[in-house]
């Protein structure tokens, strides 16, 4: 029998580290939504062509990969590519994940995914949210990658608020404390 979680957080909210947890302590196949992303948007693959078709050219490297900063420079001036670029992956990367789920052999399987996604629930037995506070984010966006505060709380502007991931979750990590105390909450919620 499968348990297949969801486990969702906004940014520097320490969703890698627990990841990592779950990886080395409990076995857990971990499938990132970002990661199935990014291979779909490789050259030749399905999602890059559609984007390709879509948006054009002018993103790409003399490779002819995407350029990340190129893309996101457009998607951020331009939101209706943004929305292009989101119904197009998205969907792409959701039956990916299926996909993985369904050939893993694996009893515990995390799908990470930054954001909440619609239409999705089919996918996961239960939600975990991995609640850490703002000021706690900010300090460890700071620490990590060298983000500025004003940056760091752009980024969690544009993401969803506490309360709406509180809505949606069916267990809440607490990642305010000691990875002591992270991995004794881990340990409850997985007995």
């Amino acid at each position: 029998m499968k348990r297949v979680i969801g486990l969702t957080g906004g940014i520097g909210s320490g969703k890698s580290r627990i990841l990592e947890i779950l990886r080395e302590e409990y076995g857990a196949r971990v499938i990132q939504a970002d990661e199935v992303a990014r291979q779909l948007e490789e050259p030749g693959c399905e999602g890059y062509n559609k984007i390709i078709e879509a948006l054009g050219t002018e993103f790409l490297d003399e490779d002819k990969s995407i350029n990340r900063g190129k893309l996101s420079h457009l998607i951020f001036k331009d939101k209706s590519a943004l929305n292009t670029i989101n119904s197009i992956i998205h969907p792409l990367v959701w039956q990916s994940i299926k996909e993985q789920i369904k050939s893993s052999e694996a009893s515990l399987i995390v799908v990470e995914a930054a954001l909440l996604a619609k239409n999705v629930d089919d996918i996961y037995d239960e939600l975990w949210y991995v609640y850490t506070s703002r000021d706690n984010r900010i300090r460890r966006l700071a620490e990590s990658r060298g983000y500025s505060a004003e940056k760091s709380i752009s980024i969690m502007d544009n993401q969803p608020d506490d309360t709406e991931f509180f809505s949606c979750a069916s267990q809440v990590i607490d990642n305010n404390k000691s990875l002591d105390e992270v991995r004794k909450q881990l340990k409850e919620i997985l007995a």
